[in-house]
């Protein structure tokens, strides 16, 4: 009796548009020609063992996407696979073979396709703004923007990017077809941009002349939002040098951090005037304004604490010592616990925004920079600019899930909308690397890189708009 191989070529989607093949072989053992149909019935050690996957099958017919192929072979048992030794045994049922496959490809990637979101990336070196195709991973389209660009932001309810150049200029540029609108000089220098909810209104600081910029972004009559070109409005005077802005979420007051002295003033939008001031320590750069508009903070970055004050009163309720010097804080999206950067002594520090006090340290990588969370607050994502990594932590357990390497210098990172993919751009490899952002995909045990994708001369920001490409 004869024995012939069965071959199964299966073509697995891995979802990032790379197909994965896999092969099964299962052995048969074929009957000697027209065997008798009364003597396969009184001897049934005669009758044909029958393959999970075989052209004769009743369940998989020649008609299917499946590839199925025969070969004799020269002897009666294979040394990889014989009949009673195969990926399936014989008895097996096709529905769990099948489940079984799905399973397993399922588990190493995703199967979904991928949208086609845009990140778009601000290189400050080369002064452009760079288009990647996050669904292709490729750049579609590049953009020469003011000299120096060192943020980029999505304007609210429009599709338009705000580019800020430290020299003192904004570039506007429209998307998804990446064109620029205008170029508006601010000042001798330009910061901080922070927007209004409903995109109408913009502020920013000018540090080098020591004010506070108020911009009008509305689009003019018979203009699209995206053609609307901004205009500087008002422009407030402070004393001390401006190192940070902050925007309540009901948009009626702007904070302004400033180094000697080291204050930080309230100002309100609707007169644009200074409605008080509270003493802060030494350094006030970064700040974070709670979601209910009851408190801001302040990162006290000459000294090791952050100070804490009242909004509606405009009166400093603590300064928090912290142990190290912080150098950016990042406000956990419930608005619960704020967790600051440490940079120099690669620390994180999580803090009780209710009750002002330190719940917990936390030793990151080398030079933490800049994070994001997740919007379930179940993973915090952190870009470590001195060891080329990202720190992938679980907020509730206090856990490491991952620390992948991206690069050489990870500076910025945003998450897509469906929240698939981080990007992050690496300014010293001048690339933006993306990963898989699956909280059940990060593991030490694999790397979680798909890519990185060289994008332009030292990139410093990304953004990804809720919009996905044409």
């Amino acid at each position: 009796m004869a024995e012939l191989e069965t071959q199964l070529l299966l073509a697995v989607d891995l979802g990032y548009g790379v197909p994965a093949y896999c092969r099964f072989a299962q052995h048969v053992e074929r009957p000697a020609p027209n065997p008798d149909p009364e003597d396969r019935m009184n001897n049934p050690s005669r009758t044909p063992r029958v393959s999970l996957f075989t052209h004769h099958s009743s369940l998989v017919t020649h008609r299917s996407s499946l590839i199925t192929r025969h070969s004799s072979l020269t002897t009666p048992r294979s040394s990889l696979v014989t009949p009673h030794s195969s990926l399936f045994t014989r008895h097996s049922s096709l529905l769990l073979a099948l489940c079984l496959i799905a399973s397993a490809s399922a588990a190493c990637r995703r199967q979904h396709p991928l949208h086609p979101y845009a990140a778009y990336v601000v290189n400050h070196d080369s002064g452009t703004l760079a288009v990647v195709n996050l669904a292709a991973f490729h750049v579609t389209a590049a953009l020469q923007v003011a000299p120096q660009p060192e943020r980029v932001l999505a304007r609210p309810h429009a599709r338009q990017l705000y580019v800020v150049s430290a020299p003192g200029k904004i570039s506007v540029a429209s998307y998804p077809r990446l064109r620029l609108v205008a170029t508006l000089a601010v000042g001798r220098s330009a910061a901080g941009l922070e927007f209004a909810q409903d995109g109408r209104s913009a502020y920013l600081l000018d540090p080098a002349d020591h004010e506070v910029v108020f911009l009008d972004c509305a689009d003019r009559p018979g203009d699209s939002p995206e053609n609307a070109v901004p205009r500087v409005v008002y422009r407030l005077r402070l004393a001390g040098v401006l190192s940070g802005l902050a925007l309540s979420s009901d948009g009626r007051t702007l904070v302004a951090a400033t180094h000697a002295p080291n204050l930080i003033t309230f100002i309100s939008t609707a007169t644009r005037q200074p409605l008080g001031s509270v003493e802060v320590g030494e350094g006030a750069g970064p700040m974070v304004i709670l979601p209910d508009n009851s408190k801001v903070f302040v990162a006290d970055t000459g000294e090791e604490k952050i100070s804490a004050a009242s909004l509606p009163t405009r009166q400093l309720f603590a300064h928090i010592e912290i142990g190290t010097r912080p150098t950016a804080l990042l406000l956990k999206p419930d608005g619960g616990e704020i967790f600051a950067l440490a940079a120099q002594s690669s620390t994180l520090i999580i803090l009780d925004a209710f009750h002002d006090n330190v719940e917990q340290t936390f030793p990151l990588g080398r030079n933490a920079v800049a994070g994001v969370f997740r919007g379930d607050m179940s993973v915090l994502y952190i870009a470590n600019a001195g060891d080329g990594s990202v720190t992938a932590l679980d907020v509730q357990h206090r856990e490491v899930l991952a620390s992948t390497r991206v690069g050489v210098e990870p500076r910025a990172l945003a998450l897509t909308p469906d929240e698939r993919l981080l990007v992050v751009a690496d300014r010293a490899a001048s690339s933006l690397a993306i990963l898989e952002a699956d909280p059940a995909s990060l593991s030490n045990d694999r790397s979680v890189l798909l890519t990185t994708v060289p994008v332009g001369a030292s990139p410093v920001d990304v953004v990804v708009p809720d919009d996905l490409q044409p």
